[in-house]
């Protein structure tokens, strides 16, 4: 390592050599990783009638529980089974029309051997990711992925490093490649994602706001401005729905226009009707709040009133609401 003017040690040569030995491991097993049996790979996940059961010990195992998070983000049911608790009981989770993935840099892993006469007696599929691919795993497989020998980027060649990161993008790989083949579309990712910004976008509705604050106040056109006033305090709200005899919207009346009113006179005792704001914004609740905000947004709105088909007022969602809701 290189020493700085200062006389500390400069890490980013270390850093960028790591960093070039793992992309170029990553490209290099992007043009000889052998395509027949990734198809087959892919082709078995993609058949499976259960779900895919991913096991690894120590660092395989947390490549594992990666690959396995992104499978099961991504349409394909999976789960990861730690080899020590599937010797110890969990091998139940496994049934015949799993696929079973099993992680191992040389293949040899003792725990995870342990497992293969009860997975064979089970009757999964099996895929083995490993290094070498004349090992035991690599034999007993139905698919079996090799990685290839490859150059750690740890100077001791000891902390398994290149070998994890290529496992790692090859899981990604092979997520993304049955992502596509699924057809599986920015809906189904929000629907996995519901917590999500990109789930609250996509599904979370007006509706879903509005029932949890049961604000809806409401007045005739015939009510005072101090009815109107009453029913923006009790509500919370800063704006009150207007409504015809038959209980349709016609305006809506804002603490603003009360304000603009008031400063002609006192206009407590008059009709709502007059001071209204005719033709208001109006939304179903099965609108998407993401696009409501928009709506309040670009229109500088900070109450909307919420109807049914024949205009009639089910809630006021508030732009406060929206805000935090997380959108």
């Amino acid at each position: 390592m290189a020493n700085t003017e200062l006389g500390k040690v400069d890490y980013l040569e270390t850093v960028k050599r790591v960093l070039e030995v793992e992309a170029k491991a990553i490209t290099e097993l992007s043009s000889n990783i052998d395509a027949e049996k990734l198809t087959q790979a892919i082709q078995l996940i993609l058949d499976c009638k259960g779900r895919v059961v991913i096991t690894g010990m120590g660092k395989s195992g947390i490549i594992g529980r990666k690959f396995n998070a992104t499978l099961a983000s991504t349409g394909t049911p999976s789960l990861f089974m730690h080899p020590s608790e599937g010797l110890h009981g969990d091998l139940g989770m496994i049934t015949k029309d799993d696929v079973v993935i099993m992680i191992s840099n040389s293949g040899e892993t003792e725990e995870v051997l342990n497992l293969l006469p009860s997975i064979k007696k089970i009757g999964p599929k099996l895929i083995s990711i490993v290094r070498n691919e004349n090992s035991t795993m690599g034999q007993v497989s139905d698919v079996t992925l090799s990685i290839g020998v490859v150059e750690e980027a740890c100077p001791l060649g000891l902390a398994p490093t290149t070998s994890t990161t290529l496992t790692l993008a090859l899981g990604d790989a092979i997520a993304i490649a049955l992502l596509e083949a699924r057809e599986f579309t920015p809906l189904d990712f929000a629907l996995y994602h519901p917590s999500g910004s990109l789930g609250k976008k996509l599904l979370l509705t007006v509706g879903d706001i509005i029932s949890k604050s049961g604000c809806n106040p409401i007045v005739k056109e015939t009510d005072s401005v101090q009815d109107a006033l009453f029913q923006m305090t009790t509500h919370g709200a800063g704006a009150t729905a207007i409504v015809n005899e038959n209980g349709n919207v016609t305006g809506i009346l804002t603490d603003g226009d009360v304000r603009r009113a008031f400063a002609k006179g006192n206009v407590l005792g008059e009709e709502v009707i007059n001071f209204s704001s005719k033709n208001p914004f109006i939304v179903k609740q099965t609108e998407l709040a993401f696009k409501t905000l928009s709506i309040m947004n670009d229109n500088k709105i900070s109450a909307l009133i919420v109807a049914d088909d024949q205009k009639q007022p089910i809630g006021m969602l508030r732009l406060h609401e929206l805000i935090n809701a997380g959108l």
